[in-house]
């Protein structure tokens, strides 16, 4: 049955709405645990006890930085005494994007039907995550929401910076490497085959280094209709085998285990493990759940696999230090670090001064992986277009000399 209520919240504030019960005692009993002082409700009829709020989930999500957005706003907003359908809506008024104002809409009208933020939220579970709605329900059972989402906000921006760090680290070399294919494709079909012409009149006798180009150009040039579909559709089919269970199982274990690059992997994934797994024991919910939630937000299958051993851990009594012993894909520093938290009984806030540290560390080695990369990758470039340059005008050096020999001689 839907009710209709008006009165007051906590802070004074006029509040009204409707909300979904059994009964009116059970209405009003909800209403009064969340704080609201009612001054009337009455069961709603008509039009009115129709549901306001679609049923229909969202399809699409958007961006982590809307989610960061809100939940700071949220977390100003909410300290200052405003209330949560308030906060929403003024949110709501300020949004540009229109996919994002249709997700806060339909959150504020679910919200005022009485139902809590956290469940809200979990209409649109592509956009909020388990993690992010857990929070959001530990802070509103506590009576600490603005912190909690303070919190929130924190972390999707370190997320968000950590994603931003790897994609500026790549995005020099990667358009290196695009224009130097692009480049050294066009003179194997333009400019190559103009040398091939000269050779053929001169009559000159070809190294193998520029053989073997002048069989890649012709190649090129002969199977150019073969060759551009096969690569449109290898490209398209290693896309899709990479969105497969199978194919994001074998991308992580690259990842996790490619030289160097592997390190910086693990260290990224360890500090959001951390993060997360922290920020939750710290918001009061259980070991187990922690642990599930943490495993839910993990990309990476190695990390959830090792997540899922310390859930059985602790399931038979263990502690979870002991079960990240066991893996490689935790350092031993973090490993010992969480052992003492869990001895000390501050686990949460050591795994918290661990993420802060692991987060640190990663901004340094991503500021100078771009100067690590850049000068390997011009280099290996330079090396190509030496041998490229070298092959096609050795037999002319050769030629020239061969001239100055027959000139010079009686």
């Amino acid at each position: 049955m839907i009710f209709r209520y008006s009165g007051y919240d906590k802070s004074g504030a006029e509040t009204k709405g409707t909300i979904e019960c059994a009964d009116e005692g059970d209405a009003a009993q909800k209403l009064q645990n969340r704080g609201v002082f009612v001054t009337s409700i009455a069961e709603a009829s008509g039009k009115e006890a129709a549901p306001i709020v679609s049923k229909k989930r969202s399809g699409r999500s958007v961006g982590p930085k809307y989610v960061a957005m809100m939940a700071r706003e949220l977390s100003v907003l909410v300290s200052t005494g405003t209330t949560v359908v308030d906060s929403l809506a003024a949110i709501e008024r300020q949004a540009t994007e229109e996919r994002w104002r249709s997700i806060v809409h339909d959150v504020r009208t679910r919200v005022e039907q009485g139902t809590q933020l956290h469940e809200a939220l979990g209409a649109h579970s592509g956009t909020f995550d388990a993690v992010f709605r857990s929070l959001v329900a530990a802070g509103e059972s506590s009576g600490n929401l603005d912190e909690m989402l303070g919190r929130l906000a924190k972390i999707t921006r370190r997320q968000m910076a950590a994603r931003a760090s790897v994609v500026g680290a790549m995005i020099y070399p990667t358009l290196l490497i695009t224009v130097a294919t692009i480049v050294l494709t066009l003179m194997m079909i333009f400019v190559l085959p103009r040398f091939e012409g000269l050779f053929e009149t001169l009559g000159a006798d070809l190294p193998s280094t520029t053989k073997l180009l002048m069989g890649v150009s012709d190649g090129l040039r002969g199977y150019w209709w073969a060759i551009l579909p096969g690569v449109v559709v290898l490209g398209v089919c290693a896309v899709l085998y990479l969105k497969t269970p199978k194919g994001q199982r074998f991308l992580g274990s690259v990842a996790v285990r490619a030289p160097q690059f592997g390190k910086i992997v693990r260290s990224l994934s360890t500090a959001r493990l951390t993060r997360l797994l922290g920020m939750l024991l710290e918001s009061r919910v259980s070991m187990i759940d922690a642990l599930t939630l943490t495993r839910q937000s993990m990309s990476n299958h190695h990390y959830a696999d090792l997540l899922t051993a310390a859930e059985d851990a602790v399931t038979r009594g263990e502690s979870i230090s002991d079960a990240f012993t066991r893996s490689d894909l935790i350092a031993p520093s973090t490993c010992e670090a969480i052992r003492n938290g869990e001895q000390s009984g501050k686990l949460s806030v050591v795994l918290v001064s661990v993420a802060e540290y692991l987060d640190e560390e990663n901004d340094a080695t991503m500021r100078s992986l771009g100067s690590v990369i850049e000068p390997l990758i011009m280099m290996l470039l330079g090396v190509i277009v030496g041998f490229v340059a070298v092959s096609m005008f050795l037999p002319l050096f050769d030629l020239t000399a061969s001239a100055g020999s027959r000139g010079g001689s009686p």
